[in-house]
C-alpha cells in the first residue's frame, strides 16, 4: 500500500498536500483500491467556501458512489479538469495526476487535526 510520508490524511481516506495556504486534495491509494474502477468524479462546489468535513463532491466507481469530504475549511479554487475525460487516473496515479481539488485554506489550525502517514497506516491496518 502506497502511503507517502510527505502528505497528510483523513479518516475518510483523503490525502492532503499543503503549500502555503493552498491544499491539494485527492483520495488515497487505499480508497481507490477499495472503490475499484473509477468511472466518474463530480465536484460541483468550485468557487464555494465549505467547512471542514462537508461534502465537496462524489466519486463513482463501477459498483458504488462515495462522497468526498473536505479535510480543511476553505474555498475550492480549482478542480482537476483532466478527471472529466480520464477519471481512471485516480486509480493509476492517486497521489499525482489523480488529484481532485485545490483549496484556499481558511483555518490553518485544522492542519494539526490531520493524520500523518504513520497514523493513517495504523487506521487502515497497513
Amino acid at each position: 500500500m502506497n502511503i507517502p510520508t510527505n502528505l497528510k490524511y483523513t479518516k475518510d481516506h483523503e490525502w492532503i498536500s499543503i503549500e502555503g495556504d493552498i491544499a491539494t486534495v485527492g483520495i488515497t491509494d487505499f480508497a481507490q483500491s477499495e472503490l475499484g474502477d473509477i468511472v466518474y468524479v463530480e465536484v460541483e462546489t468550485l468557487d464555494q467556501t465549505l467547512d471542514k468535513d462537508e461534502v465537496f463532491g462524489t466519486v463513482e466507481a463501477v459498483k458504488t458512489v462515495s462522497d468526498l469530504f473536505l479535510p480543511l475549511a476553505g474555498e475550492i479554487i480549482e478542480f482537476n479538469d483532466d478527471l472529466e475525460r480520464n477519471p481512471e487516473v485516480v486509480n493509476s496515479d492517486p497521489y499525482g495526476k489523480g488529484w481532485m481539488i485545490k483549496v484556499k485554506i481558511s483555518d490553518d489550525s485544522q492542519i494539526s487535526e490531520l493524520l500523518d502517514s504513520e497514523a493513517y497506516s495504523s487506521l487502515i491496518g497497513a
